[in-house]
């Protein structure tokens, strides 16, 4: 038996209690689909009986039509759950991370909606949640103009807040593009006030703080609600086709900087070497003035002193001249001869020699003598010589 034929209860196949069956009881044959005003009008009878309704009988009267009517307690139930489910629709909770917006009929309240759980009435308040901590990137990238007819290629990141949710959803149509437009507007009049050079090199950083400060300015006239945090100038150089020869000239100018810098090192260690040079000469020149100048007053004093012992006794003071002459031209010499009495012959002292055969080993000259031991070393050799007047030589 197949699992789709029921038995009865006495064992046989009954199509009566089918549901599958197409045969309905009582031998008829229906070949096509159920009636669908049937089960509606079913399920009408089992809701009116289950909200207190009537139970429509074949013969009742209002029922021309043949039809059962909707009842009264069938759309009250119905309005319940909708109202139900209306109310339900109301409860909404907002991040703490957001703020809302509401607008009643199209009409914005005061305020905003802060976190936490909140119900408004659906299909009268429309609720639009906005995030006021997330930081929002945006990116420009075009060529500009600059200062001195140069074509520059810059690209930015804006990063920004939204601050004011109320002012960012209500004030301007598109925030977004707002900021787009006011920061292509900053950045091209940042640029166009400034040089080629500058803008590519030193002043990028200056230039970033000024476009988020005009940048600023702008989203505060239009009060969208944005806080600029950060402007960074991502990129500024020179179009591709011509980006070989302003790179060889800023090599160029690195190049003329570091010349600058050896040249400043050299002159900062020699010129401090040639002011000390030069003052050492010039204290040099002055200490030999004032010596030439003492020496010479010394002088003219001395001469002065001598003239005045000259008038007194010139004798005396002639034969003091000539002897310290003498000693004075003598002192430099280790040779001595003496004239001996009775002919041409002259005595030859070898000094240095005696002074060596004395164990000095000649590091004794005539200037370690003092002028009486010149005179006793005379005398002694005079002494000798007469004694002996043999052992005279013969001056060559």
């Amino acid at each position: 038996m197949a699992w789709n034929e029921p038995e009865d209860n006495n064992g046989k196949n009954s199509n009566e209690n089918d549901p599958w069956s197409t045969q309905r009881p009582g031998g008829g044959k229906d070949q096509g689909p159920p009636d669908l005003d049937e089960i509606i009008a079913s399920l009408s009878k089992r809701f009116s009986g289950f909200f207190g309704g009537k139970k429509s009988g074949g013969g009742s009267s209002g029922n021309s039509g043949g039809g059962n009517p909707i009842s009264g307690g069938l759309v009250i139930g119905v309005l319940t759950i909708m109202a139900i489910i209306w109310v339900g629709a109301g409860f909404y909770t907002v991040d703490e991370q957001e703020r809302g917006v509401v607008l009643r009929f199209g009409r914005a309240l005061e305020g905003v909606v802060l976190p936490g759980l909140h119900w408004n009435p659906p299909l009268v308040d429309s609720v639009t949640q906005i995030n006021v901590t997330r930081v929002y990137d945006e990116s420009f990238s075009n060529s500009m103009l600059t200062e001195d007819d140069n074509i520059v290629d810059v690209s930015m990141t804006v990063q920004y807040q939204v601050t004011d949710a109320r002012a960012y959803y209500l004030n301007v149509r598109d925030p977004e593009v707002s900021l787009t437009l006011a920061a292509e507007s900053a950045i091209r009049h940042e640029i166009g006030s400034s040089e080629l050079e500058a803008a590519t090199t030193s002043a990028r950083v200056q230039i970033a703080q000024d476009v988020r400060t005009r940048l600023q300015n702008y989203m505060d006239l239009y009060q969208t609600g944005i806080t600029i945090s950060e402007v960074n100038l991502d990129q500024a150089q020179q179009p591709g086709p011509v980006r070989a020869a302003y790179d060889d000239v800023i090599k160029a100018g690195v190049d003329r900087e570091a010349f600058q810098n050896e040249a400043n090192a050299y002159a900062n260690q020699v010129i401090p070497e040639a002011r000390g040079l030069a003052r050492r000469v010039v204290e040099e020149a002055q200490a030999y003035r004032d010596q030439v100048v003492a020496r010479a007053d010394g002088e003219a004093q001395r001469f002065t002193q001598l003239l005045t012992e000259y008038e007194r006794s010139p004798e005396v003071t002639r034969e003091r001249l000539y002897i310290e002459t003498m000693q004075e031209v003598l002192g430099n010499s280790s040779k001595v001869l003496i004239a001996v009495e009775g002919g041409n012959n002259m005595m030859y002292l070898p000094l240095d020699q005696m002074l060596q055969r004395s164990g000095n080993n000649g590091r004794v000259t005539m200037e370690a003598l003092s002028t009486q031991d010149i005179r006793n070393l005379s005398n002694q050799v005079i002494q000798d010589m007469n004694r002996q007047p043999t052992t005279t030589r013969t001056s060559r």
